[in-house]
């Protein structure tokens, strides 16, 4: 069995881990061994180093887990790759698109960035909301 992490380019990696654990639920990995905090762990590197990675772990251990590191360009395109983060899974129509708007709010309080709104459009169409995260990464309220 293989397992996927999935890596994000971005400026701010420890920011933008931070965002994604209170979208999913995630959290932070253990700190390596000898040390009680990332922070601690931080306090041993040269400045320039110490916001250079980040991950975001499912506790449960079913997702992915995530890799933030930091690189010296910023976005300039739509992502190939998005993900698609299941808000309203088994709800349909006005309940369905009621819960995505809820669940977008919270993610703009949070820092995200709405998009665009696509309405449902039966029979392949659910109705989703496509957002941004701090840094500009696409990803969708399905």
């Amino acid at each position: 069995m293989r397992t996927v992490q999935v890596t994000v380019d971005c400026a701010d990696p420890r920011s933008l881990s931070q965002f994604w654990n209170a979208v999913l639920g995630y959290q932070a990995p253990p700190p390596p061994p000898g040390f009680d905090s990332w922070d601690a762990f931080a306090a041993t590197l040269p400045e320039e180093r110490r916001n250079m990675a980040s991950a975001s772990v499912d506790p449960s251990g079913a997702g992915p887990r995530l890799f933030f590191q930091q690189v010296p360009e910023g976005k300039t395109a739509k992502n190939r790759l998005h993900l698609d983060v299941r808000a309203a899974p088994g709800l349909q129509g006005d309940e369905r698109m009621a819960a995505l708007e809820a669940e977008a709010e919270r993610l703009v309080a949070l820092g995200a960035t709405r998009v665009e709104r696509h309405e449902p459009a039966p029979p392949m169409g659910a109705g989703h909301l496509v957002m941004q995260d701090p840094e500009g990464n696409e990803f969708c309220l399905d």
